[in-house]
């Protein structure tokens, strides 16, 4: 049964205000934290101004030496203005490299949680399959507008399946290994079968279909999870 587009279009919305509301919290935490940082940080001019108060406060210093460390004093002042500013630079990039670091992740999270959804559903589902076309002389299948060239084993097991889910049959392994082998389903083992419907799925190659398409259902056996009329043999 199609989904309904508002059914779809709300999980979406909801992922949507989801990420948002989560990239405002990481932006106003961070923005946050780097304003309490920057008004912890000393003031640059703190020290040019003590060693500006100690000029106006030493008159008495009138030797040469004195004099001397006293500029020493302001030029390591200015040093300190320089270095602190640079600090603040280094320390705005920082913040504005995890900022996005942040929300990258966010959204590579979201992105994940919303793949493995869909995929989720998928499995729920089923692959929808709206033509199955299996050709014996180019050995290939045809799903939809996939082509899938196969083994003349892998062709052999295929059309097996299809046959049996035109008559509605789930098929065993042992089944399966009977009917290519033309020995009774006695005389076959569950294993055989087993072996041709992983290679079949090996064949396939992309996971997903194969793994959608050529359904195991627990203790009965294998079946294609498509429908009757939209498989033709040639």
């Amino acid at each position: 049964m199609p989904v309904s587009s508002s059914a779809v279009s709300d999980p979406l919305k909801a992922g949507n205000r989801v990420v948002a509301g989560g990239i405002a919290a990481i932006v106003l935490i961070l923005f946050a934290a780097a304003v309490l940082l920057f008004l912890n940080l000393p003031d640059a001019n703190a020290f040019n101004a003590r060693v500006e108060r100690l000029f106006v406060e030493s008159d008495g210093l009138t030797s040469g030496a004195e004099i001397r460390l006293l500029e020493i004093l302001a030029q390591s002042g200015t040093t300190f203005s320089d270095v602190l500013a640079s600090y603040r630079v280094v320390i705005f990039v920082l913040l504005v490299f995890a900022t996005a670091l942040m929300v990258a992740a966010l959204v590579f999270l979201v992105t994940i949680i919303t793949l493995n959804r869909r995929i989720s559903a998928i499995q729920r589902s089923g692959i929808q399959v709206s033509s199955l076309l299996i050709s014996r002389d180019s050995r290939a299948v045809y799903i939809n507008d996939m082509e899938f060239a196969l083994t003349e084993a892998a062709l052999e097991t295929l059309s097996v399946l299809a046959e049996a889910r035109m008559d509605d049959d789930v098929l065993t392994g042992a089944q399966i290994e009977a009917v290519i082998s033309g020995r009774d389903a006695s005389d076959c083992e569950e294993a055989a079968g087993a072996t041709r419907i992983k290679r079949l799925r090996d064949a396939l190659g992309n996971q997903m279909v194969s793994e959608l398409l050529v359904k195991t259902i627990a203790r009965r056996g294998y079946v294609l999870a498509v429908g009757r009329d939209v498989i033709r043999m040639i």
